[in-house]
């Protein structure tokens, strides 16, 4: 196979398989060319990768040696598509009753949920994480976003239990937001015991759906490695109980009679 069909093939292959490690063989017998050409390859791909913001390949030597991609959003990328983003949400037509904010349009755009994905990957990537966890129904699409780039599985937890999936846990917990006890599904299927867990969700007020996410985790013995929150709400009304997150951006302020929204960088700016 020519290098520059090599090239292509190689290339396809990391940014379908993200944190894949795969052993240089495959590669051999895949591109039909020897490991010295392959070594080559790899070095080009990488270099631009990383001149393009992509993220690297994660090499190491020894019998189990072997390549694997690690997405990541450049720096500079990042800020622009966060800074357009909180553009975006600044809309005033987004005002909804109660201070929130319409954010179904955008959840709904497929190229701005896949950016957010690779943002959130790009902060969690070398974290060791098994398994990327929301709940129903609007961080879904953000989850399976970042699953995308992490390669690796999306569970949901339900309001409701399923007679389709089987037996479930389920626990009460208090809606930071509405102060209502409500409770949350999961079933015992969908996870494996003591798994290392990314929690993603849509927004975040004082926490209390998270919270109850991580009590549930709790009964399966998961390691919560990473929390992610596209939008936070600054509430001064609000206690939050859940202080270990990364947000993207950040609601300081709703005025509904002036229809005026602030909105500042998450906390994702400073990490």
């Amino acid at each position: 196979m020519k290098r520059s069909n090599r090239l292509v093939v190689l290339t396809d292959f990391f940014l379908e398989n993200p944190r894949k490690h795969i052993q240089l063989p495959y590669f051999v017998e895949l591109c039909h060319t020897t490991k010295s050409s392959i070594s080559e390859d790899l070095d080009i791909i990488n270099d631009v990768f990383e001149e393009q913001g992509l993220g690297y390949l994660q090499r190491s030597t020894g019998a189990g040696g072997g390549v694997k991609y690690i997405p990541e959003f450049e720096v500079d990328k990042s800020e622009l598509f966060l800074e357009e983003l909180r553009q975006k949400l600044a809309d005033p037509s987004r005002i909804l009753p109660g201070g929130y904010l319409y954010m179904s349009d955008l959840l709904g755009d497929a190229k701005i949920v896949r950016e957010i994905g690779r943002v959130f990957a790009s902060a969690f990537s070398k974290m060791d994480i098994d398994v990327v966890v929301t709940v129903a129904t609007k961080g879904i699409p953000l989850a399976y976003a970042v699953a995308s780039f992490l390669n690796v599985p999306v569970v949901i937890a339900r309001r409701d239990p399923k007679v389709t999936e089987g037996s479930s846990v389920s626990i009460n917990y208090v809606s930071g937001s509405s102060r209502k006890i409500q409770t949350m599904v999961l079933t015992k299927r969908s996870l494996k015991d003591g798994a290392n867990v990314c929690i993603i969700d849509d927004f975040m007020k004082a926490g209390g759906t998270i919270n109850g996410m991580i009590s549930l985790l709790a009964e399966f013995n998961a390691h919560v490695k990473a929390v992610g929150v596209l939008v936070e709400a600054d509430d001064e009304d609000e206690e939050r109980i859940v202080t270990n997150y990364t947000s993207l951006v950040k609601v300081s302020k709703v005025d509904m009679l002036q229809k005026k929204i602030e909105i500042q960088p998450g906390n994702i700016a400073s990490l």
